[in-house]
C-alpha cells in the first residue's frame, strides 16, 4: 500500500514538474519585436565593445496627454505691418488677426500657429526634468545593411541669444563615440538605422553664448516676418527641384513645405510665379526641409530608405529676414535659389554643416550636432540660418552654394559680394517623452542630427521684396 502512495504521489510531482517546464518553454517563446529596438541599447557601427559606458544624456520630455507652455523661439516679437500701410492678410487658423500699426505684439502671437497641434499620436507633451534617469525609447527597424560610419562635424550655427535660461547643466556633454566594430549580429541588425543615445543631449548641457555679430554703425538692425503657415494643407514630397530636378524621390527622405503650393520635383520659375501660395501679401517663395517624425511610432515601417515613424508638424513656423552687422542690404533677385546646411553631412564632414538644435527658452544654447532634450515646459527648437552675401549676378550656381555665402565671423561680407536679407527659419515641436524623435535623412546618414538643412527660392513680387529691404534697412521689425 506505502509503494502504492509513493508511486502516484511520484507520478504527480513528475505532472506538475512536466507541467511547469512547458510553461517556462511557452512563456520563453515569444519572438523578439523585429520592428523596433531600444535606443538605449543601441552604439553607432563600429563602436568599441568594451569601452567603458558614457554618461548619457537625460530624458527631456513627457506624456502625451499633457500640453506643454508654449514659448517664443527667440524671444522678439515681430511688428505686423503691411507693405504701404496696408492691413495685414488673413492669418492661419488658429493665429490672432495681426493689428496694424500697434507695435510689438506678444511674442507668443507674433510665432506661433496656436490652433497648430501634431498630427495625431504625435507628441504635444510636457517634458520631464533632464535631470531625471532616462527610459529606452524605441528607435529602428532591424534586418537593414550596415552603413556608412558618421564623422562628427565641428561646425557651430548662428543665434542671437534671447533668454537665460534657468537651471545649470548636470554633467559634461556627452561626447560622441567612436566607430568600430561590435556586438552580436541581432544587436548590429537593430543599431543599423540610427539615431543612437550618443546623438541626444541634455540643452543645459550646451554652454550659453553669444551666437550673431554685434550689429556696428553702418549695420542694419531691422527685420520682417513672413508669415506663411506650418503646412496645415498637408504639402509634402520626397523631392528637390533645386538640387535634383526632375527626379521624384530625389531627396531620399520627406519635405515639409509652406508657401508656394505647386513645389515638387518638376517646379520652375514659371510654374512658381503661377502657383498659389500659404504666405501673406501674396509671397509666393517657397520654404522647405526634411520632416521630423516620432520614433515611437510604427508608421512608414516599410520606407526603402529608412524614414520611419509618424510626421509630427511645427507647431510653429518663423520665417524672419534680417539684416546684416555690418552693411545695409539689398533687394534679392526674383528666383534666387539657396540652400543651407548639408544633408550629407554626416559623411561628407562638416564643411557645410550648418545645423542648429535648441529648445524654445534656451536658444542662446545651440547644438551643431545633437537633437537636444528639453526641460519642462520647452519645445524642440530647430534654428535654420540661411547664406546672405550674393554674388551680385547669378540666381543659382552649379553646386547651389557659390553664387551666395555666408558672412564672416564679423558679420561682414566678403569682397565682391554684397548683403541681401538673411533668411532665418526657426521651427518648433512638441515632442514625445524620451529619445524619441529624428529628422529624415539620406539611409547612410544615419538620422545624425549634423544633416539638418532647408531650402529656399525668392518669389516675392518685387514690391513686397522692396517693403521687406526698407524695413531691414529702417531698423524696423515688420
Amino acid at each position: 500500500m506505502r509503494s502504492r502512495r509513493m508511486a502516484a504521489a511520484m507520478s504527480a510531482l513528475a505532472m506538475v514538474a512536466g507541467g511547469l517546464v512547458s510553461a517556462a518553454v511557452i512563456g520563453g517563446a515569444s519572438p523578439a519585436i523585429a520592428d523596433h529596438c531600444e535606443v538605449g541599447e543601441q552604439q553607432p557601427p563600429g563602436q568599441q565593445q568594451d569601452q567603458a559606458p558614457q554618461d548619457q544624456a537625460p530624458e527631456g520630455q513627457a506624456p502625451d496627454d499633457q500640453a506643454p507652455q508654449e514659448q517664443a523661439p527667440d524671444g522678439q516679437a515681430p511688428e505686423e505691418q503691411a507693405p504701404d500701410g496696408q492691413a495685414p492678410q488673413d492669418q492661419d487658423p488658429g493665429q490672432q488677426q495681426d493689428q496694424p500699426g500697434t507695435g510689438d505684439q506678444n511674442d507668443q502671437n507674433g510665432r506661433q500657429d496656436d490652433g497648430d497641434q501634431p498630427v495625431q499620436g504625435a507628441g504635444g507633451a510636457m517634458m520631464l526634468d533632464p535631470a531625471e534617469e532616462p527610459t529606452a525609447e524605441t528607435f529602428g527597424r532591424r534586418g537593414r545593411p550596415t552603413r556608412t560610419p558618421t564623422q562628427q562635424p565641428t561646425d557651430q550655427p548662428t543665434d542671437e541669444p534671447t533668454q537665460e535660461p534657468t537651471g545649470e547643466p548636470t554633467e559634461d556633454p556627452t561626447a560622441s563615440p567612436s566607430p568600430s566594430p561590435t556586438g552580436t549580429d541581432e544587436e548590429n541588425e537593430c543599431a543599423d538605422l540610427g539615431p543612437f543615445a550618443a546623438d541626444f543631449v541634455d540643452i543645459r548641457q550646451i554652454p550659453p553664448r553669444r551666437l550673431d555679430a554685434r550689429t556696428g554703425r553702418g549695420g542694419s538692425r531691422g527685420s520682417f516676418v513672413s508669415r506663411c503657415g506650418t503646412n496645415r494643407e498637408g504639402h509634402n514630397n520626397p523631392d528637390n527641384f533645386i538640387v535634383a530636378p526632375g527626379v521624384r524621390n530625389g531627396a531620399h527622405h520627406l519635405h515639409d513645405y509652406v508657401g508656394n503650393l505647386s513645389t515638387d520635383a518638376f517646379s520652375t520659375d514659371e510654374s512658381l510665379a503661377a502657383a498659389d501660395t500659404t504666405c501673406r501679401f501674396d509671397d509666393k517663395s517657397t520654404y522647405y526641409w526634411p520632416v521630423l517624425r516620432n520614433r515611437q511610432v510604427d508608421a512608414n515601417v516599410e520606407d526603402p530608405d529608412g524614414n520611419v515613424g509618424q510626421v509630427l508638424r511645427p507647431r510653429s513656423v518663423t520665417l524672419q529676414f534680417r539684416g546684416n552687422a555690418a552693411a545695409r542690404v539689398t533687394a534679392m533677385p526674383r528666383f534666387l535659389r539657396i540652400i543651407m546646411g548639408d544633408a550629407k553631412a554626416a559623411t561628407n564632414g562638416g564643411a557645410n554643416a550648418r545645423a542648429g538644435w535648441s529648445c524654445t527658452g534656451f536658444t542662446n544654447r545651440v547644438s551643431p550636432d545633437k537633437y537636444p532634450l528639453c526641460p519642462r515646459g520647452s519645445q524642440v527648437a530647430r534654428i535654420l540660418d540661411f547664406p546672405s552675401c550674393w554674388d551680385g549676378q547669378n540666381a543659382d550656381s552649379a553646386n547651389h552654394r557659390t553664387h551666395i555665402v555666408f558672412p564672416d565671423q564679423g558679420g561682414a561680407c566678403p569682397q565682391g559680394t554684397r548683403a541681401v536679407p538673411q533668411l532665418r527659419m526657426t521651427l518648433t515641436y512638441s515632442v514625445p517623452q524620451g529619445r524619441s524623435f529624428a529628422v529624415d535623412a539620406f539611409p547612410e546618414q544615419l538620422h545624425n542630427p549634423v544633416t539638418d538643412h532647408a531650402d529656399f527660392v525668392n518669389v516675392m513680387p518685387d514690391r513686397l521684396m522692396s517693403f521687406v529691404v526698407s524695413c531691414i534697412n529702417r531698423g524696423r521689425r515688420c
